[in-house]
């Protein structure tokens, strides 16, 4: 049978999306999530797209995966009983950390706990200089000695991080084919091959992060292969990579601590897309959920990227999708502080019991309790069951309005301006703190909440419009299916850019080249679908921080490394807002990107639905302190070059939208809500 049919699966902790496109277009459905074993909600979400008819498992020649099992471990400490090995001397540094806090003036703030207890980190004697030369040869007597004591140890998972392994990584090598010798059957991770970067804090902990998933993502993947290959699926499962591509499940064995954002990505990719048909490139995206809100920035079609992000209360030096996430989502719990200030979140009702008009037990007021009562959301719309208005407005007065003196209607409003105000601020992060103009952006709004808050964010921000997708309930399973295997490779490489030789550089990047090519050709993309993107990170000399700068392609020499340098001041000055022309640069980091490009599915043009919408009903809705009756649209009667004037809400299957008052809105050809505040 000829295999056609492209499926992207996406887990969240209440439904697993699932998107499938073949010729006669795109489908989308949702079945729950499984918390206790999430490849079971994946192949549920295969069973019932195939029981819908809507692919032939025998048909599919793309299967990818954005999981949130590596996350959930790391923030959960649910990972495997792990063992480090480093250098003497360097046995603390995964707790000691960094001096930065992330409450400077709090006392008795605590820094994370380290993955790997004291009793588990070995010291052995070896010592490399800056530049890989060896000062002290490693002491293969104690190496054994330790390798023995692991290897009678409970553990299922060994790291190896020695100083400047990045440079040499012979050490590192030995003492795992010493770990082997003596016995030890578990998983090892080397530093060198994990993070071969400077920061040893940072290289250390990425790498123990990394042994201690390894075998959970082991035994996830490995039932998820098995599932998914007696359900008849012939293609290789792919899995998102926090990098906003997918890789091999063999890949993502090996490296697991390159998942982490593995969802967020696919979610992010996604909306680049979307708004790449719509025409427009440069977005800021906009994920709000029932507990959290993940924001990024997109720039001429592809996701800015960061080798600075932070899972949970860990620093992760891996490249991901720069994304930032704070504790926003409909499921916030409002709350009044000591010192009489309204809060919303971080703490959530989470989808149990979830919020109060759930019905469920939920007894502490949320964001969406407050849309309620402010006429935005349908109460009918949620569960069989659900609370009645009274009983949300009753714990909204309790809990938020008599402490603070205000009428319900003003406390509900009061959640949302702080609400809006957290995730304005996270907009900022990734946008003015980035050096990016909002102005210069379009704003995609997906996830359950996402529209909800998406057009009065837009207008503090001066964004110019908003765009929620036609699959904006599943648009991190869609991403999925666009996205290009992506394989990154970074090596530290320390030293002054005038010391560089182009030569040796461009054997770097050839060598580097060689191994992606090999890797995508084995993974079946031919010559015209691999791509190669070469870049250095470079700083002045004295700073703790680089910049990443593209490098051309080809054979490099003198004067290229000038208009690399050129660029880097470039970067600089729009970053930072300054730059130091004359001042000495240092090359601190040789990247390369191998890409293995797709074809994605094209959007189907919307159909059906009416040009000239009239309004379901109406409902007392209120904006701005006023309170008024305002039209409720069915979202699937609306078809391409619908126009209409806010105020008005629009309700579909998977989300709602608000269009506020001031603002209009529209339909565009692929069934996509356009709003411009």
């Amino acid at each position: 049978m000829e295999t056609d049919a492209r499926v992207g699966v996406d887990v969240g902790g209440t439904f697993t999306d699932v998107v499938v496109a073949d010729e006669s277009g795109l489908t989308m459905l949702k079945v729950p999530s499984t918390p206790d074993s999430p490849d079971r909600g994946v192949l549920d979400g295969l069973d019932a797209a195939s029981e819908q008819g809507d692919v032939d498992p025998e048909a599919v020649a793309f299967f990818g995966h954005g999981t949130t099992v590596a996350t959930n471990a790391l923030l959960e400490r649910e990972w495997a009983e792990t063992a480090l090995v480093t250098t003497e001397g360097f046995r603390d540094a995964v707790e000691i950390g960094r001096q930065t806090r992330p409450s400077l003036y709090d006392l008795r703030a605590e820094k994370p706990s380290p993955i790997v207890d004291r009793d588990r980190r070995y010291e052995v004697v070896e010592r490399l200089d800056r530049r890989g030369e060896v000062v002290e040869p490693l002491d293969e007597e104690e190496a054994r000695s330790i390798a023995r004591t692991v290897a009678d140890a409970d553990v299922e998972s060994v790291a190896v991080a020695f100083l400047f392994a990045f440079e040499n990584d012979a050490h590192e090598r030995r003492v795992r084919d010493l770990l082997h010798k003596e016995g030890v059957d578990g998983e090892i991770s080397l530093s060198s091959e994990v993070l071969p970067e400077i920061r040893e804090y940072e290289r250390t902990l990425a790498t123990t992060i990394n042994a201690a998933l390894k075998p959970v993502m082991n035994r996830y993947l490995g039932r998820l292969e098995e599932g998914v290959a007696e359900a008849g699926v012939p293609a290789a499962l792919k899995v998102m990579q926090s990098n906003g591509g997918v890789a091999s499940a063999q890949v993502t064995r090996e490296r697991p601590v390159n998942t982490l954002l593995s969802g967020p990505a696919a979610g992010v990719r996604g909306a680049a897309h979307v708004a790449g048909e719509t025409g427009f490139d440069d977005v800021l995206t906009m994920d709000m959920g029932g507990t959290s809100c993940d924001v990024s920035l997109v720039r001429d079609g592809d996701p800015v990227v960061t080798t600075e992000g932070q899972v949970g209360d860990y620093p992760v030096n891996v490249p991901m999708v720069d994304v930032h996430t704070i504790g926003a989502g409909g499921g916030s719990i409002a709350w009044v502080d000591e010192g009489g200030s309204l809060r919303v979140g971080p703490r959530s009702a989470g989808a149990d019991p979830g919020p109060i008009c759930y019905g469920r037990g939920g007894t502490d007021p949320t964001v969406t309790d407050a849309h309620l009562l402010l006429g935005r959301i349908d109460p009918a719309s949620f569960f069989e069951g659900s609370a009645d208005e009274s009983t949300v407005r009753e714990a909204v007065r309790e809990s938020v309005a008599d402490p603070l003196g205000l009428s319900v209607e003003e406390a509900a409003q009061g959640i949302l301006d702080v609400a809006n105000a957290n995730m304005e601020r996270a907009l900022r992060v990734v946008s003015v703190e980035r050096g990016h103009d909002p102005r210069d952006f379009s704003l995609v709004a997906y996830g359950g909440a996402g529209p909800l808050h998406a057009a009065e964010l837009a207008a503090e921000l001066d964004v110019p419009r908003v765009v929620v997708p036609r699959s904006a309930g599943v648009l991190s399973a869609l991403g999925l299916l666009i996205s290009d295997a992506v394989y990154e490779e970074g090596v530290s490489a320390v030293r002054p850019w005038t010391e560089v030789d182009p030569a040796d550089l461009t054997e770097r990047f050839e060598g580097m080249e060689a191994e992606g090519r090999e890797r995508l050709e084995t993974e079946g993309y031919p010559a015209d679908r691999r791509r190669f993107e070469r870049a250095v990170d470079l700083r002045y000399r004295g700073q703790s921080f680089d910049l990443r700068v593209p490098v051309p392609e080809g054979r490099l020499d003198a004067d290229t490394l000038d208009t690399v340098a050129d660029r880097f001041h470039q970067r600089h000055e729009r970053r930072y807002g300054h730059a130091s022309p004359d001042e000495p640069v240092e090359l601190v980091t040789v990247r390369l990107r191998s890409r293995g490009v797709v074809d994605p599915p094209a959007l189907s043009m919307a159909e059906g639905g009416t040009t000239d919408p009239t309004p379901r009903t109406t409902r007392p809705a209120t904006f701005g302190g006023e309170t008024g009756e305002t039209p409720i649209y069915d979202r699937s009667a609306l078809g391409p070059g619908a126009e209409l004037d806010g105020p008005a809400v629009i309700e579909g299957v998977e989300s709602t939208a608000v269009v506020p008052p001031e603002a209009d809105a529209h339909v565009d050809d692929l069934g996509n809500v356009v709003i411009e505040p």
